[in-house]
Formats: C-alpha cells, structure tokens, sequence
C-alpha cells in the first residue's frame, strides 16, 4: 500500500536517493537544489543508508567525485543547480561519453548572469547536447517518480548512460505537495542492485576510464554514444510500463492534456504546465477546442511521436522558458519544428513564445494570451509573429 505524504519537490528526491541506497553521493551546495544533500547528509548521519557522502569544495568536484566512484563500480549520485551546473560543464561530457549512468537531480535555475537565484530552464537546455539523458517533471510526484526511474533506464545494458532529472527551482523545489510514495522494500526490489559489466576495480577485467581517445576511435565511440541515447527512448518507455504496473501511475515520452478533440495546443516543459491545464479547463467550459502537450522525456527528443500528435492540430504554440540566443526561437521550439521539417509536415502553423525568463511569475492570464493568439491563428491562417516573448516589458 502506498505511503501518502506532504512533501516538498527537494524532500522528495532526498526520499527517493535514500531509497536507492546509492553507494556514492557527492555534491556542493548551491540554491535552489542545496536541500537535496542537507536532507541525504542526515540519512547518512543517522546510519539510515550505506551511502559515501562526499562533501565536496566544488560542483566541478562534485561530478567528477561521481565519475570516479561510477568507473568504480559504485552506484553515484549528485544533484545542483544553475552555475553548478555549468562548473560541472567539462565533466558532464566526460560522464556521458564514458558511459557511466550517474543520476543527477536538477533543480532548474537561471544561468548566470545577471545573477538570479529563481527559475528558468536555461541551466538544463545548455547542457541538451551533452550527452545526457533529461527527464522533467511537472510537480513533486513526477520528480520522486523520474528519480525512481532514472537508474533503471540510465543503467539499462542497451543505454549506459548518465540520467539527468528535473523540476522547477522553488516552485516545485520548495512547494510542499500530497504525493504517494512507494514502500522502501517495493523501490529496492524495482531499482535493483547495479552490477556492471566493466568497471575499475573488477580485478579479473581491469580497464582504464577516459583515456586519450584521438583520431583513430573517437568518431566510433561518439557513434556509439548516440546510439545509446537513440536505444534509450525504448527503454524509458519500458520502464515506465514496470512502474504503471507497480504504482498505477502512468508515463509515456509526453503527456497529452485535452488534445482528442483540440484544434490548436501549446507545448509546455516542467510546473507552467499545471497553469495551462487550469486555463484549458476554463476554456473548455467556453466550448474552445484547446489541449496540452506536456514532454517528459527532452533527451532522447522523441521525434517520430511528437510530430504525429502534433500533426492533427490547427496551430501551436511552444513555450520555451529559456532563450537560445540564435535570433530564431528557443531550444524546444526549435527542436520541434525541425523535426516537423524532417519528418514532411509542414500544414500546423507553429509559433514560439519565450516566457519565465529569471523568474518573472507566468499567471494563467499569460497562458490565456498564448491560446487565444493559436485560436485566432487557426481562424486566420495568419501569423504576425513567429518568435515572442511574453511578459516582458518591451
């Protein structure tokens, strides 16, 4: 039976790592993610789990204390937040090409500078092409959930590789939500023990870990290595039916809100998604044909899916709460056009709308302006601007 509980997002993922037992945590302190290894360091201190706590002098530290314990042979884990995320730069790519499927909960926070310590995805969609795997979670339930998950799908012999799960920095992080826990024997049973085929310490096989790798071998590894996030779309949707199966929640690569009948939808990542399903609701009782595509799953970015659910609809909308800088739309928007180009479907008309920037609060009135410019887009034919922003003073 399951354990009902009020938690917040951070209280949530510290439950799931102490679940997990990882053999290694290590991490540094930076807001909004700083609760996360508060609340592990006490399990530790209280001999609750078996974990390795390293207490680290730097998130650059931090993840490369992981990449040692995972090529170890260990179970490792971190979590951080915006700049940390960005000191980890230079070894997140050495974790991923190294195939060692380290989980990492992200709490998302805007990227410096100016400095800001309140949410935006821009730490998670700079690091897109990493190599990792990205997950994202519309509330606290999601995250303890994708967090369940992630060693399953990032330790999977067919993958093997680093697994990045994320919410929103203080307004999921912080927010104390009703959600249900799995039993600690049921979460160990599903999680598993990690037994992996190489590693350093294995005395009968010994290898090396990231060695100089020139011209000869790095084409084929990098190959090898997008392969791996291209096998990897399977495996999360497998282990999202083994935990359907063992909880009764659901999961598939996106989650589709309203949308049978919807003429025209928004696509929305993480907690903004929650709003818009308030201002659907409020829309539909105005016989306004509106939906939701919510994504899950960014890395792998499910191409074939996505362009089939959003090829029956009118217009669209894709809401991006970071900039991309290229003068052209943000990371999601264009990641789904492209995909659209390539896959031959060129009738919805789809627009971009940047919102959220540091911060700066998303009120379902926002979201009322995004609906109602994709509704009259699709009476219309007509669109006045493909790339906005919104909320902003101009």
């Amino acid at each position: 039976m399951a354990i009902r509980e009020r938690l917040s997002g951070n209280e949530a993922i510290a439950i799931a790592m102490k679940q997990i037992n990882p053999d290694v945590v290590a991490a540094f302190p930076i807001t909004p993610s700083t609760e996360i290894p508060q609340y592990f360091s006490n399990y530790v201190a209280d001999g609750v789990v078996e974990t390795e706590f390293v207490a680290v002098e730097s998130e650059h530290s931090a993840m490369s204390a992981c990449v040692g314990a995972q090529a170890a042979g260990g179970r490792a884990m971190t979590a951080t937040s915006a700049n940390g995320l960005g000191l980890m730069w230079e070894v997140l790519y050495i974790a991923a090409c190294s195939r060692l499927p380290i989980v990492m909960a992200c709490v998302n926070r805007t990227m410096s500078g100016p400095l800001n310590i309140h949410n935006d995805h821009s730490d998670s969609m700079g690091a897109r092409d990493s190599g990792w795997i990205q997950l994202y979670s519309e509330n606290n339930q999601e995250a303890y959930d994708n967090m369940l998950m992630a060693h399953r799908i990032g330790e999977h012999p067919d993958v093997v590789l680093p697994v990045m799960v994320c919410q929103d920095g203080f307004i999921t992080s912080h927010a104390i939500e009703n959600l249900e826990l799995v039993e600690d024997d049921k979460v160990k049973a599903f999680v598993g023990e990690y037994n992996p085929e190489d590693y350093l310490l294995n005395k009968d096989n010994p290898i090396s870990v990231g060695p100089l790798d020139l011209q000869g071998h790095t084409f084929e590894h990098k190959r090898q290595q997008a392969q791996a996030m291209m096998n990897a779309k399977k495996v999360i949707l497998e282990v999202s039916e083994e935990f359907y199966k063992l909880t009764g929640r659901k999961y598939e690569l996106f989650e589709e809100y309203m949308t049978d009948d919807a003429e025209v939808v928004a696509v929305i990542l993480n907690s903004t998604a929650g709003t818009a399903k308030y201002v659907i609701d409020q829309f539909r009782a105005q016989g306004k044909k509106v939906g939701l595509i919510k994504p899950r799953v960014f890395r792998p970015f499910p191409v074939d899916e996505i362009v089939e659910a959003l090829s029956k609809f009118k217009a669209i909308a894709v809401l991006d709460k970071a900039d991309s800088f290229n003068a052209a739309g943000g990371p999601l928007f264009t990641d789904i056009t492209s995909a659209m180009y390539a896959k031959g479907v060129f009738t919805p008309k789809v627009v971009n709308f940047i919102y959220g920037i540091g911060g700066r609060d998303v009120r379902s009135d926002d979201i009322e302006v995004v609906y109602n410019e994709i509704l009259n887009i699709a009476a219309t034919g007509k669109v006045n601007s493909v790339y906005n922003y919104l909320g902003v003073r101009e």
